[in-house]
């Protein structure tokens, strides 16, 4: 049996921690702190990416699972008169998605101060149908800060300057039915699962026989998490990244799904037949599914030049980009099946 308990407190924890792109270097002080509690050997590369590896007999062939811990978020682009701050999007998600939400600003003093995400006519009071009817594009919104500023003047004074990372509140919550409900499942679902696989691993000293690697990336939501820090003899590369249910899709939010194919095109024929091989082995809940506006790790290792059989898993996630919503079922799956490949 799996222990869903250890998945909530590792996906909770991940996802309390600010983690916008570019903005990565405590939630990786996290996951590094777990990795020497389960004395598991990582490294880290120039850029932040961090690889940890359980060796086995085999180290020619290797394994690569990735899951990527780089969020959506935001940045400070203009500070208005008004002591208002105009964003700049980081990753691509749709503005009405967040529209009111609590966020925070986090400057390069270390000060982090509270503010709320507003259209610029946000009250039906004072703009009438103005209000309803404002483009939802990024230029019609501001962050309102929680702090007594009136001018360009009183903001520069709290430390606030352009470039400062904005991030949105995640508004967690884990159902008695077993629905998560958050922002940023992607992917900190599949990093839960991952650093879930590892405990596994270890507490039930499994010996796998080929050496296998878990790569966390820190650029993915910008497309090239993975451009760089492969190990080197990695065969199979497998993206550890959300499915996307939803209408005209066969992913669920109960089941790990496994991508045949995205945006940039198929995923490697026999390196998918093995994943369902695994799975209808080991009475793994699955999906396979066609993801039309998709890219992930595993397409962005191959642009760099990797030559490996590349594929992509994960739990299914519903609303993806804005508040999303997945089942602690689908995460469970996608960590039994890790468990069984690397077993197998």
């Amino acid at each position: 049996m799996h222990n869903k308990k250890i998945i909530e407190k590792y996906l909770e924890e991940l996802l309390v921690i600010p983690s916008p792109t570019g903005y990565t270097k405590e939630i990786m002080e996290y996951i590094k702190k777990e990795l020497e509690q389960m004395d598991i050997d990582y490294k880290v590369s120039n850029k932040g990416i961090l690889v940890a590896t359980i060796a086995g007999a085999n180290q020619e062939k290797e394994i690569t699972f990735s899951a990527h811990v780089d969020t959506l978020g935001a940045m400070v682009k203009e500070i208005k008169a008004n002591g208002r701050l105009v964003i700049s999007q980081i990753g691509g998600y749709m503005m009405n998605s967040i529209e009111g939400e609590n966020c925070l600003i986090h400057t390069r003093s270390k000060k982090v101060y509270e503010g709320t995400l507003q259209t610029i006519k946000p009250s039906i009071h004072i703009h009438g149908n103005d209000a309803r009817e404002l483009p939802r594009d990024c230029k019609n919104y501001e962050i309102v800060i929680d702090e007594c500023v009136f001018t360009k003047e009183d903001v520069h004074k709290l430390g606030i300057e352009v470039g400062d990372i904005i991030s949105f509140d995640t508004r967690t919550k884990i159902t008695n039915s077993g629905f998560v409900k958050s922002r940023y499942l992607d992917d900190k679902a599949s990093a839960a699962a991952i650093l879930y696989v590892m405990k596994y691993i270890k507490l039930n000293n499994i010996k796998p026989n080929r050496s296998i690697n878990f790569f966390f990336s820190n650029y993915e939501e910008v497309g090239h998490g993975s451009s760089a820090f492969i190990p080197k003899n990695t065969s199979e590369f497998i993206a550890v990244d959300m499915g996307c249910p939803g209408e005209g899709q066969n992913s669920t939010e109960y089941d790990v799904c496994i991508c045949t194919k995205d945006s940039n095109g198929p995923y490697d024929y026999e390196l998918v037949n093995k994943l369902i091989g695994t799975c209808e082995q080991n009475n793994i809940n699955y999906k396979l599914d066609i993801y039309p506006n998709y890219g992930s790790d595993a397409t962005a290792a191959l642009k760099s030049g990797m030559d490996s059989k590349f594929a992509l898993i994960g739990p299914g996630v519903f609303s993806s980009h804005g508040y999303e919503r997945t089942h602690i079922t689908s995460i469970v799956e996608t960590a039994k099946l890790i468990i069984a490949y690397i077993a197998n």
